[in-house]
C-alpha cells in the first residue's frame, strides 16, 4: 500500500484551517486518518478549574462528577463515535468494574464511520469505573474509564 503524502498534507492543512482535531477519508479499500493530539493542553488546563471549586466550598455535587475525569488513570477516547461496553447487546461487558485488566486488553469498542474500534487498556491495573454508558456518544479526548 502506497502512502499518499499529498493527501496527508492536504488533510493536515484542513485540520489547521478548520480547527478540527481529526479527519478521515476512505476510498475503496484504503483509508487515511489524520489527527492531532490536544491531550497535553487538556491535561494542563483541566486540573486548575477542579482545584478551585474543591477548595472554595463544600457544595460537592459538581466536584465528584469532575474528579473521575481528572484521575491520572483515566482512559481518553481516541476518536469521536459511540461507545459500547460489550461486543453485542446480549453479551456481558468486556470488563466489569472492579475487574483486573492487563495492558492491551480490550475494555470497550467505539463505533466510528461504521467501523468498530477496540479501545485497549493502556496499562495493567483494575478498571475501577466506566465513565460512559453503552450506546453513549463520545467526543475525542473524553474520559471513558478509570484504570488504577
Amino acid at each position: 500500500m502506497l502512502v499518499d503524502k499529498d493527501a496527508i498534507r492536504a488533510l493536515a492543512e484542513i485540520l489547521t484551517d478548520t480547527g478540527l482535531t481529526e479527519i478521515e477519508i476512505a476510498e475503496q479499500d484504503s483509508r487515511i486518518r489524520v489527527a492531532r493530539s490536544a491531550a497535553p493542553v487538556q491535561a494542563v488546563a483541566a486540573p486548575a478549574p477542579v482545584a478551585a471549586p474543591a477548595a472554595v466550598a463544600a457544595p460537592a455535587p459538581a466536584a465528584p462528577a469532575a474528579a473521575p475525569a481528572d484521575h491520572p488513570g483515566a482512559v481518553p477516547s481516541p476518536m469521536v463515535g459511540v461507545a459500547y461496553l460489550s461486543p453485542d447487546p446480549s453479551a456481558p461487558a468486556f470488563v466489569q468494574e472492579g475487574q483486573s485488566v492487563s495492558a492491551g486488553q480490550t475494555i470497550m469498542l467505539i463505533e466510528a464511520m461504521k467501523t468498530f474500534n477496540q479501545i485497549k487498556a493502556p496499562r495493567a491495573g483494575t478498571l475501577t469505573k466506566y465513565l460512559v454508558e453503552s450506546g453513549q456518544p463520545v467526543e475525542f479526548g473524553e474520559k471513558l474509564a478509570i484504570i488504577e
